[in-house]
């Protein structure tokens, strides 16, 4: 990076010698003037009004043309001779709160880099600025022309912004400024939710200049001699009615984005957990043969409790349905060689006391 400008800070009694760099830079294509038969540059020529020749450069000089169209001529040696006392030197005025400052007045910006003598004094001004909050006001004569300028502080530097000075500010002269415009309550609550709805954090390395990208890629291609493809344009949608259809349509667009968004992200979710699931499944269904097996031999056993319930026989008033459910809760005791045990009958069961009664 090259410096600009040389010179030094005047805080108070402090002098902190600096270089100035542009901060900034136009990317732009830059075109020449051709030709359109055979590419040959356009020259323009420096030619007096006058007498027809052309004038070299060191001959030209600066000329304020009078109403009458006299012209009074200025030469280096006379502009040299105005006093400009910020020349070689950016003198702090005052100190302001940032926000006292209308973003319409900025400029343009410069890298502030200290000299090796001045660094000490330099960093003390730069943190004393970050912990005020302010901003500092100053005079700066860049390229013969003086301009009020602000310091305040940028990722450990301070940079340097010139301003206009009010009088280069255009005072705006539209009609509709002294018209009486009523905008209903109803509007206004659309418009904030609108708003409120649209409000994200500033990334300016989220937007490019897609214009100029196009332009490179048009540049390239005809370099290369290939086909430029162009992107389609969407078709434009249907114009709103009214103001306030507009403001309906325009929230109700802003807010089925984000559910757009955190849909398709629901969707990665949820596929992702059923992924997951399906895995488990698989691993329990591939290594739980040993469930499996217990599982089957309690049902096994299960049955076989229930026959012999059946067998046995059951309670006065009970069935066999019923006893296995007893026997499936609570074990039937077994005898020694493993067999269900049987409980000495009182009178005979049931099913014998109803045989006998239909048989008589």
């Amino acid at each position: 990076m090259r410096s600009m400008w040389k010179g030094a800070i005047s805080f108070g009694l402090v002098m902190i010698p600096i270089k100035l760099y542009a901060a900034t830079e136009q990317k732009d294509i830059a075109f020449r003037q051709v030709h359109r038969e055979d590419g040959g540059r356009i020259r323009f020529r420096r030619v007096c009004s006058i007498d027809g020749e052309e004038v070299p450069y060191e001959d030209v000089a600066k000329g304020y043309e009078l109403p009458t169209g006299e012209m009074v001529v200025l030469t280096d040696e006379d502009l040299a001779e105005l006093p400009l006392p910020t020349t070689r030197s950016i003198e702090v005025l005052h100190f302001l709160p940032a926000e006292q400052l209308d973003p319409i007045l900025l400029n343009r910006s410069y890298f502030v880099e200290p000299e090796a003598a001045g660094a000490r004094a330099y960093v003390l001004l730069r943190d004393s600025l970050d912990r005020s909050g302010k901003v500092a006001l100053a005079l700066v004569a860049l390229r013969q022309r003086e301009s009020l300028a602000t310091l305040r502080t940028r990722d450990g530097l301070l940079v340097l912004e010139t301003l206009l000075w009010p009088d280069e500010v255009r005072v705006p002269d539209f009609a509709f400024l002294d018209d009486d415009i009523e905008v209903r309550s109803q509007e206004l609550k659309m418009a904030a939710s609108l708003i409120e709805s649209m409000t994200v954090d500033f990334d300016p390395d989220e937007y490019h200049d897609h214009y100029r990208e196009a332009l490179q890629e048009l540049v390239n291609a005809k370099v290369e001699g290939r086909e430029v493809v162009q992107p389609e344009i969407p078709g434009e949608p249907a114009e709103p009615t009214s103001l306030a259809d507009a403001l309906k349509a325009s929230l109700a667009a802003a807010r089925e984005a984000p559910r757009q968004a955190a849909g398709e992200v629901t969707t990665e979710v949820s596929g992702s957990r059923r992924a997951i699931g399906g895995t488990k499944g698989a691993a329990a269904r591939g290594g739980g043969g040993r469930s499996t097996g217990t599982r089957g031999s309690r049902a096994k056993a299960g049955e076989a409790g229930a026959g012999a319930a059946d067998g046995g026989g059951t309670k006065s008033g009970g069935t066999g349905r019923g006893r296995a459910r007893t026997d499936t809760s609570k074990p039937a005791k077994t005898t020694a060689e493993g067999a269900p045990a049987k409980r000495p009958a009182k009178g005979g069961s049931a099913a014998t006391s109803r045989t006998r009664r239909r048989a008589s």
